[in-house]
């Protein structure tokens, strides 16, 4: 390997650890509410916005990221990112009000918006169709080994410091990654000359934002609650109009106005853009069930403390880099003899995400036979068997997905689908949280139970398990285990048909080789020490 080829492998790896950051944010929040609770008088209200001023910025500013990327440098919008990161990171820590962390967190929010769409839009522009696999492999481990190590470290830290240091481990983090971005990420960006889609911008944020908060207060107030409807249906109307006026403006730039529009819709056109997006938001759908509940059971049912509740998240990552590792192979090409045509990948793109899917059905029907009494060895065994099937279907479906992006527009395709992963997500909770609640309400015995208390317990597990302890009741603890688990079972049967579809959708649609749709081919850019003697007079006009 040459000089520049070790330099864009580094750059990965700055890339990377931009990501995990992220990956470590979303889950030590949750460990860190009782004690925040406590320390700044939050009230419910007050920890929920904590999670959901992050959401609402996230989502809403993810396409403008891209755009923005795009235009004015992937290398110099990340580095501000980190910036943002690191800094609204430390406010998160030395807050003194609840006002005070929910705007830290709101700012926190921004930078994440910007630090995922600009991970992923740099890897069709650094590296070629062969090597793109394994580089999504490592971006995409990075951002899900946040999910097991976020409570290993953050009850490590809890138990040992204050509050604020959950947050406070991100700096050190920060400034190792950008260091990293600043000495070996080469800069790239797209069409700079072109109108920023304001109209645009301003729809796309209104309609992700309404529908994020609506289905964030479906999970707090149910389905039926009217600022539920409003967020929801507001947001999909804002939408609605958003792609309207896309298609708009797309027209017009066709006829050769300048305007140019914020998505390229014609990516839809592409089989595997549109389905390799779908079957990566249905596998962040899926994933989301299993960490939202899983903890869950391991700390009220099981009795583990978060640290513990972590350590038994690590079999679902250790299979998933197996998983990660032999799709990586299976989806590059053996060297071809002296003058021979180039060969193809030794297994299909289709094969890779249909296989994967079913292989994570498999383990959620299992996972689904969970009883109060199930050991660890058995949690880890279909844990590890789901992140398998993780490990084969997310980065080969995010490889037909980035398949169809050209370098000049890579921002703005990885925000689209950066910005449908984090709306899958959040509907994933929503949904599957009411399933396992309503679930949990159904199989709870309270009969001869106070109607104060029967309320409370009916509210939630963790609720449910601290009235039964206040009141030194060991059948309604037993009662409150057995719906919950019952509530979880049900959910991962949901979580199981979602794979399952998924797998299905694959085998019918989903191209087993990338599909480009209107993009060009200029490859990685020369800045990386690549040059695939294509368009170079392009490149220079577009790149660093």
């Amino acid at each position: 390997m040459n000089i520049s080829d070790r330099r864009r492998w580094l750059a990965l790896v700055a890339i990377a650890a931009s990501v995990l950051v992220v990956g470590l944010d979303l889950t030590v929040l949750n460990l860190a509410l009782p004690t925040l609770s406590a320390q700044l008088h939050a009230s419910t209200s007050d920890l929920q916005w904590f999670s959901a001023a992050y959401s609402l910025v996230l989502a809403a500013a993810l396409l403008p990221a891209g755009l923005l990327g795009d235009r004015f440098g992937r290398k110099r919008l990340l580095l501000i990112a980190l910036v943002v990161f690191g800094a609204s990171s430390a406010a998160c820590a030395f807050a003194t009000s609840s006002g005070g962390l929910i705007v830290a967190r709101a700012v926190l929010g921004l930078g994440a918006a910007v630090v995922l769409p600009m991970s992923i839009a740099i890897l069709p522009v650094l590296f070629t169709a062969e090597e793109r696999p394994r580089a999504i492999a490592i971006v995409m481990g990075a951002t899900f080994i946040g999910y097991p190590v976020g409570p290993l470290l953050g009850g490590w830290l809890l138990d040992n410091f204050w509050w604020g240091s959950v947050f406070l481990i991100n700096v050190p983090v920060v400034v190792l990654a950008l260091i990293a971005v600043a000495l070996l990420m080469p800069e790239s960006h797209g069409e700079r000359g072109r109108p920023i889609d304001v109209i645009g911008i301003g729809l796309s944020s209104l309609g992700l934002a309404g529908m994020t908060f609506g289905f964030i207060k479906a999970g707090q107030s149910g389905w039926s609650h009217a600022v539920t409807l409003m967020g929801i249906f507001g947001g999909a109307a804002a939408i609605v109009v958003f792609v309207a006026w896309e298609r708009y403006v797309t027209r017009r730039s066709a006829a050769g106005a300048r305007r140019q529009p914020l998505i390229e819709l014609l990516l839809f056109r592409s089989a595997s853009f549109t389905w390799g997006t779908i079957l990566t938001t249905m596998v962040s759908f899926a994933l989301f069930g299993i960490l939202f509940a899983m903890p869950q059971y391991f700390q009220e049912v099981r009795g583990v403390n978060a640290f513990g509740s972590g350590l038994r998240l690590l079999p679902m990552i250790g299979g998933m880099v197996l998983g990660m590792l032999v799709s990586t192979r299976l989806q590059t090409a053996p060297k071809s003899p002296a003058g021979a045509p180039p060969a193809g990948p030794r297994v299909g793109v289709r094969a890779l995400v249909t296989v994967g899917f079913a292989v994570m059905a498999a383990a959620l029907a299992v996972g689904a036979t969970t009883s109060t009494h199930s050991g660890t060895v058995f949690a880890a065994s279909w844990f590890a068997a789901a992140g398998l099937g993780l490990g084969f279907a997310m980065p080969a479906a995010m490889n037909a997905a980035l398949g169809a992006l050209s370098a000049q527009r890579s921002g703005a395709g990885s925000a689209l689908i950066s910005a449908m992963r984090q709306v899958g997500a959040t509907i994933g909770v929503a949904v599957l949280g009411t399933v396992l609640l309503s679930a949990y309400r159904s199989r709870l015995g309270l009969t001869g139970v106070p109607t104060a208390v029967s309320q409370a317990v009916r509210g939630s597990a963790a609720a449910g398990i601290e009235v039964a302890r206040k009141l030194d009741s060991v059948p309604l603890l037993d009662s409150v285990r057995i719906a919950f688990v019952h509530g979880m079972d049900v959910m991962l049967w949901a979580c199981g048909g979602i794979a399952l579809t998924g797998a299905l959708l694959a085998l019918a649609f989903l191209p087993s080789k990338a599909s480009p749709a209107a993009r060009d081919e200029s490859g990685p850019v020369a800045a990386a020490g690549v040059d695939n003697g294509q368009n170079r007079e392009h490149e220079r006009d577009a790149q660093h």
